[in-house]
């Protein structure tokens, strides 16, 4: 029990020198040395306080921040790409949505139409009908009486007519996709000649002064293949669009020209 005692006061007394050394160390450097010490704390608090502030704000300020530090020039012209093909992706989506129709339904209607009440009747249900399908089918229809080679010729001119019609400005968004990163690029390029400049100008290598070139860089680029990315999922999706629609349309031209067979046939 006296050397546990022992153990711990002599634990105690050099725990205590220990700390009047390091106070009296510290008491004794020089006054360079603690402002230095001051200001790499304050230094911290500064980094801690912005990086506090950078995480507050939102994505709308960060992303207007951003938008801002890449330059108005090749911005501004990445984002009129980036409006034009939305606009154009849109009209398109809504173009293709409207001219979407049940063909199965509409055969059977034309062909009870055809089969009770002639061409004339089988006309107005097309007419009734809006969609490319019913154009074709109405086209069809119209040169049914001079022979059925006349109604096939008919419904292949209409439909590529229509098709032309379905492909209508699509051609703008694969421009603005290809567009896009090019003009990000190229505002990668005159931000490293903008920071070389710089370099050259100074006959200095300071990294302050590449830093704001190469950031213009990289935010162009970055902005550049968003918008890229975004018109490529749309044209996609507008493509694909454009297939099915095309595919409905002969898959019923088909059906059209077997029903005037068997319709001239049961005449």
């Amino acid at each position: 029990m006296k050397k546990l005692f022992s153990i711990l006061a002599i634990a105690a007394m050099v725990f205590a020198g220990t700390s009047n050394v390091n106070a009296t160390a510290v008491q004794s450097l020089p006054t360079s040395v603690q402002s230095l010490s001051s200001a790499a704390t304050v230094t911290i608090i500064q980094e801690e306080e912005a990086s506090t502030a950078t995480e507050s704000k939102g994505f709308h300020q960060e992303l207007k921040q951003r938008f801002i530090e890449g330059g108005p020039g090749f911005m501004g012209i990445v984002l009129l790409c980036l409006i034009l093909g939305l606009a154009i992706a849109i009209e398109r989506i809504i173009y293709l949505n409207l001219s979407t129709t049940n063909t199965s339904k509409l055969a059977s209607s034309v062909e009870d139409a055809l089969n009770s009440g002639g061409v004339e009747a089988a006309k107005e249900v097309c007419r009734n009908t809006k969609g490319p399908v019913a154009s074709i089918y109405y086209q069809g229809l119209d040169r049914a009486d001079e022979s059925i080679d006349a109604a096939e010729k008919a419904v292949v001119s209409y439909g590529g007519v229509q098709m032309g019609q379905l492909e209508k400005n699509v051609s703008w968004i694969s421009l603005f996709i290809a567009l896009a990163p090019m003009l990000g690029f190229m505002g990668t390029v005159i931000g490293m000649i903008q920071a070389f400049d710089k370099i050259q100008a100074a006959g200095d290598m300071n990294p302050s002064l590449v830093a704001g070139g190469i950031k213009v860089a990289l935010l162009t680029t970055v902005f550049g293949l968003i918008v890229a990315i975004i018109l490529q999922i749309f044209y996609n999706y507008i493509v694909a669009k454009i297939d099915s629609i095309v595919n409905n349309m002969e898959d019923a031209s088909i059906t059209l020209i077997d029903m005037l067979v068997d319709y001239k046939n049961n005449k």
